[in-house]
């Protein structure tokens, strides 16, 4: 699969990856800002933004999708940063290939199962009649009766777009990542570890961290190093400037 991807910067290669329901377009200003010493690649994962759509979305495809387009941009080795999914996608990457990885960055997300409680948000998103809406805020009112957080309303809002008619299209492919929604909430699908320099960064008060989830992490990422910043889920949304400061001292090795 030929992935959408945006490349700023020249340098090093470091690839991002956005999570569930994301797109490249959520790390446009932090990507502009690591273009300043990396060669930056935002990617669109299958199923989502701009990248083409598929009946499946599993980790191990989108292992073989990271291969294709690191073969295909002749990127011999990168930093990779993932976010929630986009870090489950980058954990199999590493310990499937080691030799492609130089430092790895995961936030907020762990190497295990999760209950994927996206189905209120997709209900709430095939709910809005594409056909009939003339603007973001009638789609927003609809969805608030689904989510009542206006920041994630907004994060959603960003995936509708309109088509060459004009006509409110959703980027993602809602049909099969609710369908799949359990092969997204599953951890590693490759067995081993990965042995380089790895960071993991999660939220404070996000739930996606639990007792117990550090000790999982060093079997299989030995040389992880942890960093908490005080967040929700989306991390380098809520604190862009500590958490550029945090990644751009890993990967300067300080």
């Amino acid at each position: 699969m030929k992935l959408f991807f945006r490349h700023q910067g020249q340098g090093k290669a470091l690839i991002i990856l956005h999570g569930l329901l994301g797109s490249s377009d959520n790390w446009h200003s932090l990507g502009r800002l690591f273009a300043e010493n990396f060669s930056v690649y935002l990617v669109d994962q299958r199923n989502h933004g701009q990248s083409p759509h598929s009946d499946e979305i599993n980790y191990k495809l989108m292992t073989e999708d990271l291969e294709d387009f690191m073969k295909e941009n002749k990127i011999e080795r990168a930093h990779l940063i993932g976010h929630s999914m986009g870090g489950k996608t980058a954990m199999n990457f590493a310990v499937r290939n080691p030799s492609m990885v130089d430092k790895l960055i995961v936030v907020d997300i762990v190497p295990k199962y999760y209950v994927v409680r996206h189905d209120r948000l997709i209900e709430g998103m095939k709910a809005i009649p594409l056909d009939e809406i003339t603007s973001r805020s009638e789609a927003e009112v609809i969805l608030s009766g689904y989510e009542p957080d206006t920041a994630v309303r907004q994060f959603l809002l960003k995936n509708l777009a309109r088509n060459d008619e004009g006509k409110f299209i959703w980027r993602p492919n809602l049909h099969a990542i609710d369908e799949h929604l359990d092969e997204i909430g599953e951890g590693m699908v490759y067995q081993g570890s990965f042995n380089g320099e790895s960071l993991f960064i999660n939220g404070e008060r996000s739930n996606y961290f639990a007792d117990g989830d550090r000790e999982l992490i060093m079997q299989l990422f030995p040389r992880a190093r942890f960093v908490s910043l005080n967040t929700g889920h989306w991390v380098q949304a809520e604190k862009p400037q500590e958490f550029a400061q945090n990644v751009l001292n890993f990967l300067n090795g300080k």
